[in-house]
């Protein structure tokens, strides 16, 4: 096997054996990036000094015997919504296409302590708002496993990146399914950990109440393996929980026998591909080999979730992007007054589904129409929730398909909305719940993959990490890497 399509705990043994250096595995990466990356446009902006130079710095203290972490010299993408010092900054828009932030998210900063290698910033939907990586000003991110076909959203980038080899690991977002959806599209882990786990400050906002940092990666191991070095509260983040962060790694091993999970009947009807239900519930029958017990649950206002979503989001969306306007930084139009000003920078800098999207949150916000709408989905939202709580007090895990259908052609559905916002059916409802969730590989179907998904207690990303390395164990899926 090449270099690249190890994971990032193999590549860290092999450093700590000093069997390969870290300039080694960077030069493997780079020469996979120059070979793929015109194929499929996974990165915004590629940092090849900075990474170079962190490899040099990382392979010092490999020869000293001083290695800062078990991610030390390994190298990893970041997703063009999270802020890092002097590297480019886009969310794939026009109105940020020039933007440098004068500081580092604090999932950066963790992440350069612990000697990772930056490679660059991946391509996504602009500003975070989308399913497919479509609506980039940088162009469409392709799925690693069929050029022409979406990568999934809105973190396509970074998903294709690490399926690719053109990174080890990567970092995403998620306020919908944005982590979850392209791993599942991508044959790649993706978390979302528990709303307030990870540090958002320095993640640039879709929607406050929804958006969290997490993990795409080749394995689940390397999952808690990364998760251990962004967890953790920061003062810098008023949502961020102040809650002790646990060594996931130490969750991975323990058997499965007992545990008790949960199929909820709302998500296996129709609409459903009937042979991605199949690959589910034959990974449901391996777990309940293995000893778990599974049995059906009800999550009634899952048919809500959508809507609710929509509504929420696009709320936020609108507060949160009317900072950009063309006065202190980003993109400004030329016009003869100022409100001309702003009504041209926003016309011309943000793209068609930002601009949908913002059109919408304000309507639900304006006279007459919040209570309606907005005050209404915050009611929902609640009693979305409480179907959670419920059914995790009968079971301790839930199994969902990842998306209703499989990775579909670019173009298929740009021009009918509403068929994109139902490809994250399955994955919205966790984000409106605070929930932690994880993708992991669970087949093939024509040749692209299947994603199943994991969900657990707010907090409990333990025992989400323990079911899906032992049934990616079982299944045998990511063997030799």
């Amino acid at each position: 096997m090449e270099l690249y399509e190890l994971s990032a705990k193999r590549l860290s043994e092999l450093i700590r054996k000093k069997e390969v250096s870290p300039k080694e595995i960077l030069s493997s990466v780079l020469k996979r990036i120059e070979e793929k990356e015109d194929e499929i446009n996974a990165y915004i902006t590629i940092t090849k000094d900075i990474a170079e130079r962190q490899a040099e710095e990382a392979e010092k203290r490999q020869i000293k015997g001083e290695l800062l972490s078990d991610i030390d010299g390994i190298p990893l993408a970041i997703k063009d919504n999270i802020c890092t010092k002097g590297i480019r900054t886009t969310c794939a828009s026009k109105i940020l296409f020039n933007y440098i932030p004068p500081y580092n998210a604090t999932v950066v900063e963790r992440l350069i302590k612990a000697g990772s290698v930056i490679v660059g910033k991946t391509n996504m939907d602009e500003f975070a708002m989308g399913s497919s990586t479509e609506t980039s000003a940088f162009g469409p991110t392709h799925n690693p496993f069929k050029r022409g076909f979406v990568p999934g959203g809105s973190s396509g980038g970074s998903a294709a990146a690490v399926s690719a080899g053109e990174a080890i690991l990567a970092l995403g977002s998620d306020t919908g399914g944005s982590i979850r959806q392209p791993a599942g599209f991508c044959g790649v882990v993706g978390m979302k950990p528990t709303y307030g786990r990870v540090s958002r400050y320095g993640l640039i906002a879709y929607a406050s109440s929804l958006d969290q940092i997490g993990p795409i990666c080749k394995t689940v191991e390397d999952c808690a393996i990364l998760l251990n070095h962004i967890c953790g509260y920061d003062p810098k983040d008023t949502t961020s929980a102040p809650i002790d962060t646990p060594d996931f790694r130490k969750a991975l091993d323990k058997d499965i026998k007992g545990v008790r999970i949960g199929l909820p009947k709302e998500y296996f009807i129709e609409g459903l591909d009937k042979r991605i239900e199949e690959r589910i519930r034959d990974a449901v029958k391996l777990l309940e080999k293995e000893g778990a017990v599974v049995e059906e649950i009800s999550l009634p206002h899952t048919r809500y979730a959508i809507s609710t979503y929509y509504l929420i989001a696009t709320a936020e969306a609108s507060s949160n992007l009317a900072r950009y306007d063309g006065v202190k930084y980003g993109f400004r139009e030329k016009a003869g007054s100022l409100i001309e000003m702003y009504e041209k920078t926003r016309m011309n800098g943000f793209g068609r589904e930002v601009k949908r999207r913002i059109m919408l949150g304000t309507y639900v916000l304006s006279a007459g129409y919040y209570e309606a709408y907005y005050l209404k989905a915050l009611k929902v939202r609640t009693l979305i929730r409480e179907d959670f709580k419920r059914a995790f007090s009968k079971v301790d895990c839930i199994v969902t398909p990842i998306s209703p259908e499989l990775p579909f052609r670019i173009g298929e559905k740009t021009d009918d909305p509403l068929k994109m916002y139902l490809v994250d059916i399955y994955t919205v409802s966790l984000n409106l719940s605070g929930l932690p969730g994880i993708s992991v590989p669970c087949g093939y179907i024509d040749g692209l993959p299947v994603g199943i998904q994991f969900i657990s207690r707010p907090f409990d990303e333990e025992t989400l990490l323990r079911i899906s390395h032992f049934y990616e164990k079982k299944a045998g899926l990511r063997d030799g890497v």
